[in-house]
This record gives C-alpha cells, structure tokens and sequence, in this order.
C-alpha cells in the first residue's frame, strides 16, 4: 500500500512492517498506539523504525491512518485515571488539620 508520511512516499505492507518491528523492545506509551503481534508500540516509535525518519518529521496521525489501512489495531491517547476521592478517614482528618506545636 502506498502511503504518504511527512511528504514522503512509502509502499508498506503488513508483512513489511511486521519484519521491521520483530525484536525491538516497545517503549513506554503515553500517547497514541498500535498493537503489532503481540506488543503495543507507540505509533511515533512504529513511524521511526518503518520510514527511517526522525519522529519530529511525522505526525502520529499520520502513522495511526497508514497502520489503520495495513489492518492494525491502533488505540487513541489512553484516559487519564479520574482523580481518586478522599475517603471518609483522610476527609476527616484534613478538616482537623495537623496538631498545634508545643
């Protein structure tokens, strides 16, 4: 499939993209993400190692629809956990404050 990433023609196939990420290691992800086997790899690393190209030359949008197109499962910026409520004992105990000193 022929694909356009940062104003640069690319042919990737499925296949292609699979024997470029076997054996490196996914990095953390903190953003967008694409599931190639079995590991889940930032779409900025996934856009690097496929075109060679810096990753401030890229959009992830741009790798996200190409490895969309390919058939891989790529997942959108992962949800922030909601802010955890103070229990009735920590609510408690911030509304007495700290002990006056001595």
């Amino acid at each position: 499939m022929r694909c356009v990433i940062a104003r640069f023609p690319f042919d990737l196939t499925k296949s292609a993209v699979l024997a470029s990420m076997k054996g490196v290691t996914p990095e953390l992800v903190t953003g967008e993400s694409v599931i190639i086997g079995r590991r889940q790899y930032p779409v900025k690393q996934v856009g690097e190692v496929i075109t060679g190209q810096d990753r401030r030359d890229f959009t992830a949008g741009e790798v996200t629809r190409a490895m969309t197109r390919l058939g891989f499962t790529c997942r959108a910026l992962p949800e922030s956990s909601p802010a955890r409520g103070l229990t009735p004992l920590e609510e408690a105990s911030a509304q007495l404050g700290t002990p006056a000193p001595r």
